[in-house]
């Protein structure tokens, strides 16, 4: 099953993007514990291992193909929060970023005939709606609490109890 070395080379690239949302991710989880906001944190850096897991799925995919998987060099935007609601859009901000990426892939996996990546990528449409959701359910819910200490705490100790994710 041969695959397109243009497509392979953009899904080596989503390897390393994976891993940047990873980064972003712990990065925000530092943020928050600087807050002091330790659900929150925890709930950060479960994602980042999500993330990290999702950037072996596209690997494995690739290894899968008969290609090589390279890591390239990773930039992690400077991040500094001074509310949890900052965390929670910045997360926004990349999870929308990480999404057009998998559309693009999908438009290329479409153009060069690639159905053997439809599973794959399908299902990281789907989870990128997801991801989406999420994170901007809990930003409405920030928003609604604002600075109010007991709502934001009651937010954290609810984010606390996820699990660390390895989907």
């Amino acid at each position: 099953m041969p695959i397109d070395k243009k497509f392979a080379k953009q899904l080596n690239a989503q390897v390393i993007a994976e891993q940047e949302a990873a980064l972003v991710y712990t990065q925000l989880a530092y943020e928050l514990d600087r807050l002091s906001f330790s659900g929150m944190r925890d709930w950060m850096f479960a994602q980042a291992a999500e993330e990290r897991v999702h950037a072996q799925k596209f690997a494995q995919h690739l290894l899968d193909r008969g290609e090589r998987v390279q890591l390239g060099e990773i930039k992690v935007p400077t991040i500094k929060i001074s509310h949890p609601l900052e965390a929670f859009e910045a997360s926004l901000r990349h999870e929308e970023k990480v999404s057009e990426l998998i559309r693009n892939l999908t438009r290329t996996a479409d153009k060069v005939g690639d159905i053997d990546s439809r599973s794959l990528l399908n299902w990281f449409l789907d989870e990128q709606i997801e991801e989406e959701s999420t994170v901007g359910e809990i930003i409405d819910r920030l928003k609604i609490v604002g600075s109010d200490g007991s709502g934001l705490l009651r937010i954290d100790q609810e984010l606390g109890g996820r699990s660390s994710g390895n989907e």
